[in-house]
């Protein structure tokens, strides 16, 4: 194989990521129903370290292009970076269980970070308890769409994934038994 298509193979996951990550942002969507954390969340289990935590940087750099910036980027950025992290957990443990805790755990991290940071970084509220007890109350609303946008699209991306690896592993198994019948 050339070393271009070498690049080029290794590249197309993560490209395919980032793109479907910015696009899933600029097309019409529940708030917070994007598939952004379950891709992080994936790229962490899938990609090398390097690529895995790019991923969602420049998904969302790619996106906010076009939306702008705001206050609170760097603590959605953050917990992105967080949620690939939970990602790393994932390898060797894939079962439906595991990717259902790792989806819950990674919305609610968002959750707490950019509620956090909303509180931490903008006027919105009062700098005390209060405001970041209001800060966390006011942001209630966005967490149902969060948790179903997570659980969705991580079930989509990691069960994708799990049919195509055990379609693999099946063929592997089959190409083997046919060499052990025919020597």
């Amino acid at each position: 194989m050339s070393k271009i298509r070498e690049i080029g193979k290794n590249l197309a996951v993560p490209l395919a990521f980032i793109i479907l990550g910015a696009l899933s942002r600029l097309l019409p969507h529940l708030p917070n129903a994007t598939p952004v954390g379950a891709l992080a969340l994936f790229s962490g289990f899938y990609l090398p370290k390097k690529q895995a935590f790019l991923v969602p940087l420049l998904a969302m750099a790619a996106a906010d292009l076009f939306l702008g910036g705001h206050s609170t980027l760097l603590w959605v950025y953050g917990s992105f970076l967080l949620i690939v992290a939970l990602g790393f957990l994932l390898k060797g443990r894939l079962k439906a269980e595991n990717v259902i805790l790792a989806s819950l755990s990674s919305s609610i991290l968002f959750f707490l970070i950019t509620n956090f940071g909303v509180w931490a970084s903008t006027s919105m509220y009062s700098k005390d308890l209060a405001g970041l007890l209001q800060s966390y109350v006011m942001g209630i609303p966005f967490l149902r769409p969060t948790v179903l946008g997570d659980l969705f699209y991580s079930g989509v991306i990691f069960g994708s994934y799990a049919l195509f690896f055990l379609r693999r592993k099946e063929e592997a198994r089959a190409k083997t038994a046919i060499k052990n019948i025919n020597p």
